[in-house]
């Protein structure tokens, strides 16, 4: 089964939040944190996860905080999810070239291959920017927030 973990999930809305609010000023983890409904034991670890791999800037102090290192239409889903869990992959057999011993003789690795191959465009074309876009609808729509 494909899955993204607990980390991952908890990493994204961070970045929702931000992009959410990019027009602001930096927000707190703690603000975040009960916003998105992350533990606070993770908050900390995801957030230095996220800056570690330069998706944000956290400034220390009064007037600290975090923001998006780059702009919300240049960080994609692929990115984030390659960054905290590998490379996307379906099946074992698509992993290392040769571990199959049919290989490309296989017509289900090849269907494997294009379903990756979907997965993979589909995560890169969801920008963080259209996620904070359907969430405003979203919201509008609820009356609520996400």
């Amino acid at each position: 089964m494909i899955r993204i973990n607990r980390q991952t999930d908890y990493a994204i809305r961070v970045l929702l939040a931000l992009a959410e609010h990019r027009d602001e000023a930096r927000r707190s983890t703690s603000e975040i944190r009960r916003e998105m409904l992350i533990p606070p034991a993770l908050a900390q670890r995801v957030v230095a996860d996220l800056a570690r791999g330069g998706f944000i800037v956290t400034y220390a102090g009064r007037d600290g905080g975090l923001e998006l290192a780059r702009p919300p239409e240049q960080i994609n889903l692929r990115q984030v999810v390659e960054f905290f869990e590998g490379p996307i992959t379906i099946s074992d057999c698509m992993i290392t070239e040769g571990e199959c011993p049919f290989d490309d003789k296989c017509p289900v690795r090849r269907r494997w291959a294009r379903l990756q191959g979907t997965i993979a465009d589909e995560m890169e074309n969801v920008t963080l920017s259209e996620l904070a876009k359907d969430a405003s609808l979203i919201e509008a729509q609820e009356g609520g927030s996400p």
